[in-house]
């Protein structure tokens, strides 16, 4: 939803446990980064379990109230939480009824980015409950989607971001918003082209690295100009996309990707780069639809 002053929002998906906050953390800086308005969603979907074998259930009214006063409590402690680290943000809160993924993609066609948090998506036993959010979130999202992994990462110093380049308009958007993010932070940033070469080889491989090379230079040309102050580092790399950027980014701020790029099956709404890099990376991933 935009603001009365145009701005659009940054949307953060609130968990209702309060040991797991460094995914508001986030948001709230960078909402505070960027000078735009927080808006906390919190979504209650099917009814929550508690009840032991043969006690008596409550009444719908009964379980219903219930619920929508454990929703504004959550966002009532997640308020408190971002007036107390970042008092200068201006919030605003949503208590909605609903599947979590299907309420934040309805909120993302008003914000400027939506944040989610993950648990490591790779393990088998959260796929039914992070994954099942963030992947049909991050597919259908018209804006860019942060998924923050939990716990904190370790970064390094020089601070750095890490964006994958592979010629296509989502990757090229995606190094607008990693040149944005470095901008923000003081970082430097690795602009990487991942050459996965075919398993039957090429005739000429020397010719397909400098066309790597070509493609890489293109792309980022021209952001430079508009973040001078961005260290730029652009180097092709060989190997497998997935391997490539989860390595590069281990102690990153973040990885940027496109949310499809060169080499997808038509109609896929999520590329198989995008999708590995949310399984197995361990700093923030920002998912940019073209």
């Amino acid at each position: 939803m935009t603001g009365a002053d145009g701005r659009r929002p940054i949307v953060v998906g609130v968990d209702p446990d309060p040991s797991k906050r460094l995914v508001l953390a986030w948001a709230t800086d960078e909402a505070d980064r960027r000078h735009l308005p927080l808006r906390l969603v919190h979504a209650q979907g099917v009814p929550t379990g508690g009840y032991r074998s043969g006690e008596a259930r409550p009444s719908w009214e009964e379980w219903n109230r219930a619920l929508h006063g454990l929703g504004e409590q959550v966002l009532k402690e997640a308020v408190a939480f971002v007036e107390s680290r970042r008092p200068a943000v201006e919030v605003s809160t949503l208590l909605a009824e609903g599947e979590p993924a299907w309420v934040l993609r309805e909120e993302a066609r008003g914000a400027a980015l939506v944040v989610v948090g993950s648990w490591h998506l790779s393990r088998r036993r959260e796929m039914f409950s992070a994954a099942s959010v963030v992947l049909p979130l991050t597919a259908h999202a018209p804006c860019p989607v942060a998924v923050v992994p939990e716990p904190e990462h370790v970064t390094q110093q020089p601070a750095y971001f890490v964006v994958g380049v592979d010629g296509s308009p989502h990757s090229a958007a995606a190094v607008d918003v990693a040149f944005e993010e470095a901008a923000l932070r003081g970082a430097f940033l690795r602009a990487l082209y991942v050459w996965h070469p075919p398993l039957l080889g090429v005739l000429d491989e020397e010719a397909a690295v400098r066309e790597c090379r070509r493609v890489l230079s293109e792309t980022v040309a021209g952001r430079t100009a508009l973040h001078p102050d961005v260290e730029l580092h652009h180097e092709v790399v060989r190997g497998h996309p997935v391997r490539v950027l989860t390595e590069s980014s281990e102690h990153a701020l973040g990885l940027v990707v496109g949310t499809r790029g060169h080499g997808g099956f038509t109609g896929m709404l999520l590329g198989s780069v995008s999708q590995g890099v949310l399984h197995h990376a361990r700093c923030p991933v920002i998912t940019v639809p073209a």
